[in-house]
């Protein structure tokens, strides 16, 4: 393989230009094609004045056109920032402002909050609509060849927001990704040309980029697509593509096996399935290997790992509810508050060395220097590891709400109550949701004369302002919030009231 990532769609049309590389429904995009297509993105970009090293936003859902964009951009030279659809104009303008974005792929039918955000960033917005980006590029000649790079170069921007404030963009290299896709698709989830992955995952996420699509691309797979993750669609995708691997996060998998009409579905090709992204009830394992007749392997991993960290290994030894060992090219240690290491089964935070460590947080050197010490990136999460060198999550993340694998940072939520003229004061956490596994919820404070305010009028101002799965779907009010000796908000003492049940939402 070349340095550039792209590269890893050249040498798969290169074995077999003809074999499918991307499916949406009856749509399909041979090898030749991707690789053809991908040469007149270069084009495009060019034409637009997109030189070596400039970041572009590619805000597109999982359809055909997310790869075409990638690879395009990688191949130009340039630094994919991918952004989730959801997005509204706040945060589209954050993101390219941060970045730096000179260009921003938008799909057509979220336009209109791509518009607004591109404009007030300065970005330049290139709509994709599928006909007539189609015509944009056969009217485009191919640019031969994909630019040099070094592999330390950057080639992906991957945003996320950690838990303090704003979101900062784990800046991933060509050999970051190349070497985690390559390591995964041959030790962990052991795929091949003629094997069919449903794309289900979010492109836009670290998973679906690397283990879904990076992984599938590099061995001549074919990736068959959802642009929104239905259990019912999934079971007819399975039968009807001869779906052979499946990766989601545990929500996905309870829906599937609790699906009514599961067993009117041949979903006999499955042969294996990866899950991340949060923990897997024991019983959803069993009962969906079970049900389906295929191995699931729990694996673990960050943005800022790109993202397998560790794994379960297809055919080996396994502990459900573990996170599995290190990958190839990858160390783990459990240490404490002073970054030694803490005697074996101790828990304590999770750090790791390796390969797929990014080059840094994008223009914050500061947040990079506290999140990689002597070479160790601290995850914080808190951890154990057992005597066979198998690693568990005890804790994850404080305070993240991992909503239908979606993650959602309370204090990001908490800045935008804060500007509510009626919010005094705000706390977001976690509420247990039997459907998405945590729901969105805030305690709040209002101001006061503001009593007339209802909870719903507090979640709908949010809902305008912030990406669908964000805003906090159960609102309840406190006279005031528990805080500690220095006046630090202590979220474990905030009771949720009966009233505030997220299973109605």
């Amino acid at each position: 393989m070349g340095t550039n990532l792209a590269s890893i769609v050249t040498e798969s049309a290169s074995r077999d230009g003809a074999a499918p590389a991307v499916r949406l429904g009856a749509r399909t995009l041979t090898y030749g094609e991707l690789a053809d297509g991908t040469a007149r993105v270069v084009t495009l970009l060019r034409e637009r004045g997109l030189q070596p090293g400039d970041r572009v936003g590619v805000m597109v859902p999982n359809v055909p056109e997310f790869p075409l964009a990638y690879y395009g951009i990688l191949r130009a030279g340039g630094i994919v920032v991918p952004m989730n659809v959801l997005l509204k104009r706040r945060e589209i303008s954050f993101y390219l402002e941060d970045s730096g974005a000179k260009l921003l792929l938008a799909w057509h039918g979220f336009v209109e909050e791509a518009r607004a955000g591109a404009e007030e960033a300065g970005t330049e917005l290139i709509e994709v609509e599928p006909e007539s980006f189609a015509e944009t590029l056969g009217a485009l000649e191919p640019t031969p060849g994909i630019a040099e790079v070094d592999v330390e170069d950057t080639a992906v921007i991957l945003y996320t927001s950690g838990t303090t404030g704003k979101p900062k963009g784990a800046a991933l290299a060509h050999r970051n990704l190349d070497e985690n896709s390559e390591i995964i698709s041959r030790t962990t989830l052991l795929i091949g040309p003629g094997d069919v992955v449903l794309g289900a995952l979010p492109l836009f996420h670290t998973f679906g980029q690397t283990v879904a699509m990076n992984a599938s691309i590099r061995v001549g797979a074919c990736l068959t697509l959802m642009p929104k993750f239905d259990p019912g669609e999934a079971l007819a995708t399975i039968d009807r593509d001869g779906v052979t691997h499946f990766y989601g996060v545990p929500t996905m998998y309870g829906a599937l096996l609790h699906h009514p009409e599961r067993e009117k579905f041949d979903t006999s090709t499955l042969r294996l399935c990866k899950t991340g992204g949060a923990s897997m009830p024991v019983e959803v394992l069993y009962g969906f290997e079970e049900a389906f007749g295929t191995e699931l392997i729990e694996g673990y991993g960050l943005s800022e790992t790109s993202p397998v960290a560790s794994s379960g290994h297809p055919n080996q030894t396994r502990k459900p509810g573990s996170i599995g060992t290190p990958i190839e090219k990858v160390e783990m240690r459990i240490v404490d508050e002073n970054d030694q290491e803490v005697q074996q089964g101790e828990v304590g935070e999770i750090v790791i060395r390796g390969h797929n460590i990014m080059k840094g947080y994008w223009d914050r050197p500061d947040a990079t220097a506290e999140a990689i010490r002597d070479g160790w990136f601290h995850s914080g999460d808190l951890g154990r590891e057992d005597e066979d060198g198998f690693f568990f999550v005890v804790d994850r993340k404080k305070d993240m709400i991992i909503r239908g694998g979606y993650n959602v940072y309370p204090r990001e939520v908490e800045e935008l109550l804060y500007e509510h003229p009626g919010v005094r004061e705000a706390a977001v956490l976690g509420v247990p949701h039997p459907e998405w596994g945590e729901e969105v919820g805030a305690a709040v404070v209002l101001e006061p004369g503001a009593d007339d305010i209802a909870p719903e009028e507090i979640s709908a101002w949010v809902r305008e302002r912030i990406a669908a799965y964000k805003y906090p779907r159960v609102v309840w009010f406190l006279d005031e919030l528990p805080k500690g000796p220095t006046g630090k908000i202590v979220k474990r003492e905030i009771e949720v009231p009966a009233a505030a049940d997220a299973s109605a939402s």
